[in-house]
């Protein structure tokens, strides 16, 4: 195969997320109904006075034509200037109160939709904080993004303003009707013809419509979830001089985007036509049907323009129905997409009434541990650990033996496959995440700042921490003197994973922030990987104040943060393969002494 058609396969297949999958189901009102839950608190406050307003504003809209018929047959035919005078200042008036009806009408409802939006992007995100670790490692960020921001707004023009005009259009459409009928049977019913036409036709459409919608949704969050990744990865890709290939990815992307778009916009514009050719159709009828019962003295002409206005009126909610459906399918897109994330259940779920786990000691056993990522592929076979209070234990082994998992199973970011992980006798399984959480404190390799300033990122490890006390946690970690050197000291803003901090200054205040949390179990997952060697003289008098009187886990590879602990673990292939301390294994000559001389080889070819 020719090399730009590889390029060019390779731009198309780059990437596939999980759920780009279209939901296949029949349309039915249950996700509307789902959203009219979120409109229901709301309802007794404010839906009484939007009925009160949207029935005045739909019945003087139905009164003027018959005023105007009124002014046709008894003024202005007759020469009655007073009579027109009336009719023109009742017809005025009625304007005048459709007018502030709608004005209030438009007001309450921006106020119920923005309340709605408002609760359910909060309950969406409020959910999604709560789901586990699994759910995350298969979407990637811009996918879950573009649920909470785009797909929530999508539903705005519904919930402000499609609900309540759909409501309209039927009272205002159900009032025509029935006025048609009633003054003029047979020239109403002859009229009416035109409307299972226009029905059966726009019918076929609605399928095809919607699933055009959710193909603009999957595109929408492919586009996301890449953009995101790019600006996540702009250093990898500028390294790699790969700034060619995402922007034809890009592209590739955005034309696809804007093929399904454009699809899907033709389909909701082919409405408007079916209701012009409808309503020429209607009008056709009436003035020549309307025209032989004038002849037959049945109908005035007063009547008759009437029902010429009628009819305006009547294709004019016709259309707009039909935009509402349109808007009714882009609206399911979207809530299939919102509900299928609030649906979503955690695959680490609490109890219904958990136990809270009391102070920890930080007795913890591991007792015959399997877990499997995916069936099948087992990442620990059946682990035995035990570990006493106030312990440190360090985890080592090759890339891929297990040592993350302990650590991630300890946490239950995961449930173990079988087996049983206790703290103090607890099953971990069996108390409330929060109070097994709140007593694990975490530092990571690669570190995470958030937007904001340097204290409070210290302080996220405890909210309620005095600036004293996030001070003196610096201080304990020798994270003070570079902090204090800042341009604002601890007031220093810091942008998005603080890119204006080195590598091992972002990992100096995770230990603060470890620190003032005052975790009973600490882990530290090769938190000294980043760190610098004269840093890391620094930082290891630190550890010995930030490990004291806790059962700690340290994942490391320098032999400096290694041969302090109580007991090192050598795992290999999910399974523990070695245990002791570093002179016991060191003699043992086993598969710890292998990684250690190969350290040592390492460090002397560099010397």
């Amino acid at each position: 195969m020719p090399e730009d058609s590889n390029q060019k396969q390779g731009v198309q297949h780059r990437f596939v997320y999980q759920d780009d999958v279209q939901i296949e189901k029949p349309f039915d009102w249950t996700q509307i109904r789902r959203l009219g839950k979120y409109i229901k608190p709301y309802g007794r406050q404010l839906l009484p006075v939007m009925i009160v307003m949207m029935c005045v504003g739909a019945l003087s809209k139905l009164f003027i034509p018959l005023i105007i018929s009124f002014a046709i047959d008894k003024a202005l035919l007759v020469g009655n200037g007073k009579l027109l005078a009336l009719s023109v200042a009742g017809i005025l008036a009625l304007y005048l109160i459709q007018w502030v009806a709608n004005t209030y009408r438009i007001r309450y409802t921006n106020t119920i939709g923005q309340r709605v939006i408002y609760d359910l992007r909060d309950d969406l995100f409020s959910h999604i904080q709560k789901l586990s670790f699994n759910f995350f490692d298969k979407r990637p960020a811009g996918s879950i993004l573009v649920r909470i921001v785009n797909y929530v707004n999508s539903l705005q023009d519904l919930l402000t303003n499609g609900i309540v005009n759909l409501l309209i259009d039927c009272v205002q459409l159900t009032g025509i009707i029935i006025i048609l009928l009633i003054f003029n049977f047979k020239l109403g019913a002859a009229i009416m013809i035109t409307v299972p036409i226009m029905f059966l036709v726009s019918t076929k459409l609605r399928v095809a419509i919607r699933r055009a919608w959710q193909l603009v949704q999957i595109r929408t969050s492919r586009i996301n979830a890449h953009l995101n990744e790019c600006i996540q990865g702009i250093k990898v890709t500028q390294a790699f001089t790969q700034e060619k290939e995402n922007i034809a990815f890009f592209d590739h992307m955005n034309v696809d985007n804007t093929k399904h778009w454009n699809r899907a916009s033709t389909m909701n514009q082919s409405f408007n036509p079916i209701i012009e050719v409808t309503g020429a159709i209607g009008y056709c009828i009436l003035f020549w049907y309307g025209a032989y019962l004038i002849q037959q003295g049945e109908i005035t002409v007063g009547l008759l323009v009437a029902f010429a206005n009628y009819i305006g009126n009547f294709w004019e909610p016709i259309n707009r129905l039909g935009q509402m459906y349109s808007n009714l399918l882009v609206a399911m897109a979207s809530s299939e997409r919102i509900f299928e994330f609030i649906d979503e259940q955690p695959s680490v779920p609490e109890k219904k009434n958990p136990s809270e786990l009391p102070p920890a000691k930080g007795d913890i056993r591991f007792e015959n541990v399997v877990f499997e990522y995916e069936p099948g592929r087992r990442a620990l076979k059946g682990l035995n650990l035990d570990v006493s209070a106030g312990q440190s234990i360090a985890l080592v082994g090759h890339t891929g033996s297990g040592k993350s998992t302990i650590i991630n199973l300890l946490c239950r970011f995961y449930d173990v496959t079988s087996g049983s992980i206790t703290i103090d006798g607890h099953d971990i399984r069996d108390v409330s995440l929060n109070s097994l959480r709140s007593q694990v404190g975490i530092v990571l390799q690669d570190t995470f700042i958030f937007s904001g300033t340097i204290r409070d990122n210290i302080r996220f490890g405890r909210l309620n921490a005095t600036d004293e006390e996030v001070e003196q946690a610096a201080k304990a970690v020798r994270a003070h003197d570079f902090i204090a050197k800042l341009p604002s000291g601890y007031d220093t803003e810091v942008q998005e994973r603080g890119n204006v901090l080195s590598m091992g200054q972002r990992q100096l205040i995770s230990f603060a922030r470890a620190l003032l949390a005052d975790p009973r179990i600490l882990i530290l997952d090769e938190a000294t990987a980043s760190i610098d060697t004269e840093t890391e003289l620094k930082i290891q008098e630190a550890l010995k104040t930030l490990l004291k009187g806790r059962t700690s886990f340290i994942i490391a590879h320098r032999l400096s943060t290694i041969r302090g602990a109580d007991n090192i673990v050598v795992m290999d292939h999910g399974e523990l393969m070695e245990m002791g301390d570093h002179s016991q294994l060191m003699e043992h000559k086993g598969i710890y002494h292998g990684l250690i001389q190969a350290q040592y080889k390492f460090l002397k070819e560099v010397i």
